[in-house]
């Protein structure tokens, strides 16, 4: 081998070394945060791109059409690759499927002292997240949030939901939405590393009692309004305006449910001190950035087939402000 290989695979091994020893320091609720923000950072990349770049990587469901022919090899390329690439839109209930999974194995884990949550608090503690101060009950109740709303979100697709057998969805989406439920999972943990490692008891302060007195009535509005919404929609004759409840007042009432599900579950699981979990808020900026971006397709094309006059009036999603 010669000297300029033999310097270039030890400069190779030093860097993959460094980098290894950086992010093994790095606390388990900065891989969730980290990710979340990407994610929310892509989503937004691609809703400023030119509207032909966006139809094929955004555009799903009812708003999906056939890309108009273009004399462009990147935009020819990225439109085959998408079309081959493509899963049904149905897939969506494995997302809550692995939420309710992801729920019921941390609260093992978290109730009979399991290895693989007493590790990943080990890191968070060792490693300066932000692990204490946090209760085991906000732990626990961030979990039954998620268990909930993944339970309702299953029946909605069991018995609610009329997928259409046709419909498709990038797998990129699908694949950012299910890393979505899993990190929201490991996130609601490692906010509570403290609590898990020192077995702390059910014991509730004043703070915890103030902050889930907050949460869990807005949790439980946003998630029984988002189930009447699902099924306003899924009672809709095919492609029509939904009228009824919070449609009244939003295009995508089921969405501000969602928003509110999780600004809920940051305060319900929020470190002393604080009002808001740092993890969870990253989740809520991946889930506003999302949908907001779906929100705005979905009043262009209700714009589009009923006239603007139908949507007038109504937020997009989040009241007073989009």
């Amino acid at each position: 081998m010669s000297a300029t290989a033999t310097t270039t695979s030890k400069m190779i091994s030093q860097t993959i070394s460094t980098l290894y020893s950086i992010l093994s320091t790095i606390p388990p609720s900065q891989y969730c945060q980290s990710f979340f923000l990407f994610a929310a950072a892509a989503v937004s990349a691609i809703a400023v791109l030119p509207s032909d770049l966006k139809q094929i990587l955004v555009d799903y469901g009812a708003r999906a059409s056939s890309p108009k022919p273009s004399n462009s090899a990147v935009l020819s390329w990225l439109s085959t690759l998408t079309k081959h690439t493509q899963v049904p839109h149905s897939w969506f209930a494995i997302f809550y499927v692995v939420s309710v999974a992801w729920s019921v194995f941390w609260l093992g884990q978290f109730l009979y002292g399991g290895q693989v949550i007493k590790f990943i608090a080990e890191q968070e503690v060792e490693y300066g997240g932000n692990g204490k101060g946090m209760g085991s009950v906000q732990v626990l109740a961030g979990w039954a949030m998620m268990f909930l709303q993944g339970a309702r979100r299953t029946c909605e697709h069991l018995f609610v939901v009329r997928a259409s057998s046709t419909s498709t969805m990038w797998v990129v989406h699908w694949v950012l939405g299910l890393g979505f439920y899993l990190g929201v999972g490991v996130g609601v943990g490692v906010g509570g590393a403290d609590a898990i490692l020192n077995r702390r008891t059910l014991e509730l302060s004043r703070e915890e009692m103030v902050k889930l007195g907050v949460a869990v009535p807005v949790f439980f509005y946003a998630w029984a309004n988002q189930y009447k919404s699902h099924k306003h929609l899924a009672g809709l004759k095919k492609y029509s305006l939904p009228t009824e409840g919070l449609f009244r007042w939003f295009v995508c009432a089921h969405y501000t449910c969602e928003c509110l599900l999780y600004l809920s579950m940051a305060v319900a699981t929020a470190p002393e001190g604080v009002w808001f979990n740092r993890t969870l808020v990253c989740a809520l900026a991946f889930v506003v950035v999302n949908l907001g971006v779906t929100a705005s397709g979905t009043r262009r094309w209700y714009e589009e087939k009923f006239g603007k006059g139908a949507v007038e009036g109504r937020w997009n999603m989040i009241p007073f402000v989009f």
